[in-house]
């Protein structure tokens, strides 16, 4: 090998690394579009999460919270707040009851707004949370409060 480093060296170390990482991102985004299905807990999506994810949006409850990430950072994640708030036995209730006693009026914090949802409304919202808190995140949040 030369001791210089030529044109023609660093025109085939460009071209030769562009192609090498081009087939790994092509074969990252075959391995993911095949890994979703599995992952993203579509075979269990229903009309009351479809509902609540209406009811999550018509209300910006993203503007303050985040949900497996994605959001504002100002109120907890609520990505895993199904199994954090009582699970299937008692988490209905206890968004029921979080959502009549709003706002909280604890000084020094900001409150979370009374949207004065339906009891239908509260399911469904609750359904949509319980739906996100399936989805395989590989560890998403990091800490169980989030």
């Amino acid at each position: 090998m030369s001791e210089t480093f030529t044109k023609g060296m660093a025109r085939n170390i460009y071209f030769g690394g562009s192609v090498f990482f081009f087939l790994i991102f092509l074969a990252l985004t075959y391995h993911t579009e095949q890994t979703f299905p599995e992952r993203s807990n579509v075979a269990q999506l229903t009309d009351a999460v479809v509902r609540g994810k209406t009811v999550w949006e018509q209300n910006n409850c993203v503007g303050c919270h985040t949900l497996l990430g994605e959001g504002a950072y100002f109120a907890p994640e609520l990505g895993n707040v199904f199994k954090r708030r009582g699970g299937e036995e008692g988490f209905k209730p206890f968004m029921h009851a979080w959502m009549k006693m709003q706002p909280l009026g604890v000084p020094g914090r900001r409150a979370m707004p009374q949207f004065n949802l339906s009891e239908q409304e509260v399911d469904d919202i609750a359904e949509f949370l319980k739906w996100s808190s399936n989805i395989n995140t590989n560890g998403w949040p990091p800490n169980q409060e989030g």
